[in-house]
């Protein structure tokens, strides 16, 4: 007589698949997961994107645009105004000082901290801490404390603060109506003050603290102020009565060829 062999157990049938299935799902992670996540980092820290050459490397760096405006435009406007006979007459500008004074660091030291940080956004270069030379009773003041900050640029950072606040802080001044023309010390250099820092477009209106002004002396080597007075001009300094200011545009390599 055949013996019928016994089905398998619905409960091991199903056991047995909900366990492969189980252990399907637990091999592959979920995307989204803790595993998932740290496979993509994985993957991102093979690629060192710091390392990475730019578009411009290799290539020269290129002039400021206004110095290049000053050797093809100004110099030769500046020997034919005033007559010069040797190269070396000519007027240039040879730095230029921006000097903040913070008088309210004496309580607030960390007020002198945040004029740092926008000096150093506006001028692109880190600023000096000034101390006071002479201990002051009446003001609270005592000598070496640090009371503001001056930042003095040459060569290239010149050219390109120079350029910056002709042509992007000036028209940015409130009620503008030219700078003065009396504020020449007599040996061709030129002092302005600036009331409102925000005028620079480096600085974000949302985190200023306190508006705050500073000086800016353009040094120059002209030995009389209506030279300095015409180089400042030719360079797009926009001047109190002028009917319309300079302009300075320069020459592409190839329209000059």
């Amino acid at each position: 007589m055949a013996t019928k062999t016994k089905a398998p157990a619905k409960g091991g049938a199903k056991g047995g698949a909900k366990g492969g299935a189980k252990g399907g799902k637990a091999g592959a992670a979920k995307p989204g997961s803790k595993a998932d996540k740290k496979a993509a980092s994985a993957g991102r820290a093979a690629v060192d994107f710091t390392k990475r050459d730019h578009a411009g490397a290799g290539l020269p760096v290129a002039a400021p645009r206004l110095k290049t405006y000053y050797e093809q435009v100004v110099r030769e406007a500046l020997t034919t105004k005033f007559g010069f006979t040797n190269v070396h007459q000519v007027p240039t500008v040879s730095k230029i000082v921006v000097n903040c004074g913070v008088g309210e660091a004496v309580k607030q030291p960390k007020l002198l901290d945040v004029v740092v940080e926008e000096l150093a956004l506006i001028t692109g270069q880190k600023p000096v801490r000034r101390k006071a030379k002479k201990s002051i009773a009446n003001f609270g003041l005592r000598e070496g404390q640090e009371i503001g900050a001056s930042v003095t640029l040459r060569g290239a950072r010149m050219w390109e603060f120079l350029d910056r606040f002709v042509t992007v802080a000036c028209p940015r001044i409130r009620d503008f109506r030219g700078l003065g023309t009396r504020a020449f010390d007599g040996r061709g250099n030129f002092t302005l003050g600036i009331k409102e820092q925000m005028i620079f477009p480096e600085i974000n209106y949302d985190m200023v603290e306190q508006i705050h002004g500073f000086d800016i002396t353009f040094v120059t080597t002209a030995e009389k102020d209506e030279v300095a007075l015409a180089l400042l001009h030719l360079l797009g300094m926009p001047f109190r009565g002028d009917d319309k200011p300079v302009t300075p545009k320069v020459a592409q390599p190839a329209a000059a060829a």
